[in-house]
């Protein structure tokens, strides 16, 4: 890592934009249209056309789609595809072509941008790669609830929720490896993340919350030659095998006990270390199938626990920074567009941030998403208009060789550390009180006529 850096640094914005440009390609894009079709042909709106739509929305949060597709439509607005169609054939094509192609073209772009993301995030706890080559984390979410914009949904009170996510975090290069998405909002989230760890590599060393914590979940990463550390749910029948150690860890008392699972149905009993830890009136409960204390000693089993929240700060910053408590169409194949166009554009969001962090000789925890993505975006907007003008010059003056000028020296291209460092919190956080409104809600696919749109 290089020496610390002074907080005047300038900071070139640049990177997640080539991030996207070199890997979101047009062949790229046709590669999986290919390997995914069935029946689909392709349109004006094709795949590529889509996906890069659906990443310059996600860059600008435009007020409206009209007004952006007519910009497309008409080439006046730089970045948007030159796609002559009506706004009719976008939307109609949103609710035709199944989001599965969205979600495959997600997967083919981690996997080319993979070997950038360098595993430079929490690093308190490299230490854990001895023993678990990846360190991931999952956990679900219901995606916000969308405009009653259809007619169908006119009449329903409550909520409308498209759909919900369940995402694998990689704790060390700070990305999404795996998204899932189901466009029923009310789908279980187990089952949802059992099914989902065909994409988890073997000997990964999984880390759920409370809902993970039980013996059909640890059978089903066992017999996949996966690791898990969850936390424990009290509602599991276990009996008591053996006492392995009693130590003193941060302070408190932490007890190893190897216990006995007792399963239901397909899933046979489990034998798992229950590690307790108490401070005064602060206790954790976990639960790992990691037998070997030497592989996941019960300290670092509790240092796993704080980092867990890091999925939670996940869907956040899909959330909130990147606008996906906004959905522009209601359809749920709509929405995984834009879910999946989020997720890209984050995924090259992290790289280029492990990459200023490794450069500036901080962490990249340091770093706030909040304000580093608006800088980002100008950047992006910044550069295509920059190239846009270029290029008119260059018409307007034929036969003239003229030099292009260092967009890295413009001040849309950089920024100060200072202006995207965390800032420290003082006193304590609020707590945002729950809205019982928020429970009355229903799944988009389970309203007559739903259906239909998936």
């Amino acid at each position: 890592m290089a020496p610390p850096a002074s907080p005047e640094q300038r900071v070139e914005l640049l990177g997640t934009v080539q991030v996207l440009h070199e890997h979101l390609t047009t062949s790229l894009c046709q590669t999986v249209f290919q390997q995914t079709r069935t029946t689909e042909r392709e349109r004006r709106w094709s795949l590529t056309a889509l996906a890069s739509f659906w990443t310059e929305v996600i860059l600008r949060a435009p007020q409206s789609l009209p007004q952006a597709l007519e910009e497309a439509a008409t080439g006046n607005g730089a970045g948007w595809p030159r796609v002559q169609a009506t706004p009719e054939a976008f939307f109609e094509r949103c609710q035709t072509l199944n989001w599965r192609f969205f979600a495959n073209l997600y997967e083919a772009f981690v996997a080319q941008v993979l070997p950038q993301a360098t595993p430079g995030y929490a690093a308190p706890l490299h230490t854990l790669r001895e023993h678990f080559p990846e360190v991931w984390i999952v956990d679900g979410s219901r995606l916000d609830a969308v405009a009653h914009r259809l007619q169908l949904l006119r009449e329903v009170r409550v909520r409308v929720l498209p759909g919900c996510v369940t995402a694998f975090y990689d704790l060390y290069r700070g990305i999404t490896r795996h998204l899932d998405f189901n466009p029923d909002a009310a789908a279980g989230e187990l089952p949802r993340a059992t099914a989902a760890l065909t994409h988890v590599p073997q000997g990964t060393l999984l880390v759920g919350d409370r809902l993970y914590g039980v013996g059909a979940f640890f059978a089903a990463l066992t017999s996949r030659g996966l690791a898990g550390r969850c936390r424990r749910n009290g509602c599991q029948s276990w009996r008591w095998l053996r006492e392995l150690s009693k130590t003193c860890v941060a302070g408190g008392t932490a007890w190893d006990t190897l216990i006995e699972v007792k399963g239901k149905k397909d899933s046979p009993t489990q034998t798992l270390r229950w590690v307790r830890w108490r401070k005064g009136r602060e206790s954790w409960e976990l639960l790992t199938n990691v037998l070997v204390p030497e592989q996941l000693s019960v300290s670092d089993a509790l240092s796993l626990y704080p980092w867990r929240w890091k999925v939670e700060r996940l869907f956040f910053d899909l959330k909130e920074v990147l606008h996906l408590h906004r959905f522009y169409t209601s359809s749920p194949n709509g929405v995984a567009m834009q879910v999946y166009a989020a997720a890209l554009v984050h995924t090259a969001l992290r790289v280029a941030q492990g990459h200023i962090a490794q450069a500036s000789g901080i962490e990249p925890e340091e770093i706030a998403p909040a304000k580093f993505f608006p800088r980002l975006a100008a950047a992006s907007i910044g550069l295509t208009w920059s190239e846009l003008a270029f290029l008119e010059i260059q018409q307007a003056n034929p036969g003239i060789a003229l030099a292009k000028p260092d967009w890295r020296r413009c001040d849309f291209a950089w920024t100060t550390l200072e202006r995207i460092q965390v800032e420290p919190r003082n006193g304590r956080r609020r707590k945002r009180r729950f809205c019982q409104s928020r429970k009355q809600w229903k799944s988009f696919t389970h309203i007559p006529g739903g259906k239909k749109l998936t």
